[in-house]
């Protein structure tokens, strides 16, 4: 699945005719990222979000994005507990925009919104936010969640020009995280990139000067610090393990280290 369409299971587009009794109830619950490892950011999230996830850069080819792991596992999201409660301090724009999304008509140029009839928070019992009015006038609700998402999809256009740079100057490199769990289980977690050290300080001054005049040098130091907090990701796992295997023992977790 194409990573903009992570979460989406029926995402139509939005319309009155279609929605006018449709409401959402927004916030209450991320049951919906429960089942997913990394969620996409934007650079301007770097910030934020560097204080507790660790930022990496997945995707393959020109299809590279930065996204926060939060999960040992494709199908874990530490995250999200099974109440869908979300734990940390920061949730990323591109969950927080779920139930929408934007389509793009290239022909046209033009921006489509979609809202996923599937989520659990649409109803058509007035409970939450209406995204139509008795007049089929938009909601400022709807409004609102439409300066959202064109907000979210200028900062994802921001990205991509931050990440085409970064492979253009050849930083990325592949990496990836081996730990033990309880009772000798072991687990490798791998498929995504980091910008390598070494290649960033062999940069010349210019180029130097030019990601920080752009605002880049400093995602790409944020990035770096962020992985800091593999190690507290996979203790947490750890110790998740333990809770369900009363009296394993257990290991350390190990650094991410560089695929050979």
């Amino acid at each position: 699945m194409p990573v903009q369409q992570l979460f989406y299971k029926t995402a139509v587009p939005v319309s009155a005719k279609r929605h006018g009794d449709l409401s959402i109830i927004s916030g209450k619950t991320y049951a919906f990222a429960r089942h997913s490892n990394s969620i996409p950011l934007t650079a301007l999230e770097f910030g934020p979000a560097a204080g507790t996830h660790p930022i990496v850069f997945a995707g393959t080819g020109d299809e590279v994005v930065p996204a926060i792991i939060v999960g040992t596992r494709d199908d874990e999201n530490l995250a999200v507990d099974a109440d869908g409660n979300w734990h940390g301090t920061y949730i990323p724009a591109f969950a927080r925009r779920y139930p929408f999304i934007f389509s793009l008509d290239k022909d046209k140029n033009q921006f489509t919104l979609l809202v996923d009839e599937e989520f659990e928070g649409a109803n058509r019992d007035g409970r939450g936010e209406r995204l139509f009015d008795t007049d089929g006038e938009q909601t400022g609700y709807l409004k609102s969640v439409l300066k959202f998402l064109q907000d979210y999809q200028a900062g994802f256009a921001r990205t991509q020009a931050f990440c085409k740079r970064l492979k253009g100057l050849d930083l990325l490199v592949p990496m990836q995280a081996e730990f033990s769990l309880g009772a000798g289980q072991k687990r490798t977690l791998g498929g995504f990139q980091v910008v390598d050290r070494e290649k960033l300080k062999a940069l010349s001054g210019d180029t130097l000067a030019d990601l920080c005049r752009k605002d880049e040098l400093e995602c790409i130091y944020l990035h770096l610090s962020s992985l800091r907090h593999f190690r507290e990701m996979l203790e947490r796992a750890n110790t998740e393990t333990k809770e369900a295997e009363t009296g394993a023992d257990t290991e350390d977790a190990t650094e991410p280290m560089a695929e050979t």
